[in-house]
């Protein structure tokens, strides 16, 4: 009991270690710990629970063999599980619906508006929350990525670089035409809501 006591204090990186080291049960701490943000972060990007649910536990197998390869002080744990994530969630979309529509809607990006600071917000019915994901889910995949990264599950910039593979002016590049595309799809979806449902207002975060 003291032994589990002692895990379940340990902060993720000390928790890696012992992964490393071949300790099972610091892995059904850290799996136990951070194994819903993997699989929202999976979900957002897919739109699909079962999917998300295979790359969430590909995650911890992956975890598992390469623990080890975790390199402190260069991003959160979350944000390297989050990374690993993301290499499965592009296999398996460029597997199941091809490579060329991961990155759609390129046309769309040449008269962009300025982002809105927060593009997620305006909404408050069960409608506008579904619109959010379906125009979420319709980003190419490297501004989707960013998007739940950076304003979903709010990782700061330098984590979100480790994750992607990227350098920190590429995230808040990507970032900027990400919110300015999500922005134009939203502004869409509400006037199609405004036309249906009088009286539409309301500000909320809903994906979080």
């Amino acid at each position: 009991m003291a032994e589990q006591r002692g895990l379940e204090s340990a902060d993720d990186e000390d928790l890696l270690a012992r992964i490393a080291a071949g300790d099972t049960a610091a892995l059904g701490v850290l799996f136990g710990r951070r194994q819903q943000n993997v699989y929202r972060f999976a979900l957002h990007l897919t739109g699909s629970p079962s999917l998300a649910d295979d790359v969430t536990q590909d995650v911890f197998v992956t975890v598992i063999r390469d623990a080890s390869r975790f390199e402190p002080g260069r991003a959160a744990v979350q944000a390297w599980l989050c990374g690993i994530a993301r290499n499965f969630v592009r296999r398996r979309l460029a597997l199941d619906r091809g490579a060329a529509s991961i990155e759609a809607d390129e046309g769309l990006e040449a008269a962009l508006p300025a982002p809105s600071p927060d593009p997620l917000a305006d909404l408050t019915s069960a409608e506008a929350v579904e619109a959010l994901r379906r125009a979420v889910l319709s980003l190419p995949l490297r501004y989707r990525e960013v998007i739940v990264l950076c304003d979903l599950q709010e990782t700061t910039y330098v984590d979100a670089a480790a994750a992607l593979g990227c350098p920190v002016g590429t995230v808040r590049s990507r970032l900027n035409r990400a919110r300015a595309l999500l922005t134009v799809k939203m502004q869409a979806a509400q006037r199609r809501q405004e036309r249906t449902v009088p009286g539409h207002q309301g500000v909320t975060r809903c994906l979080a």
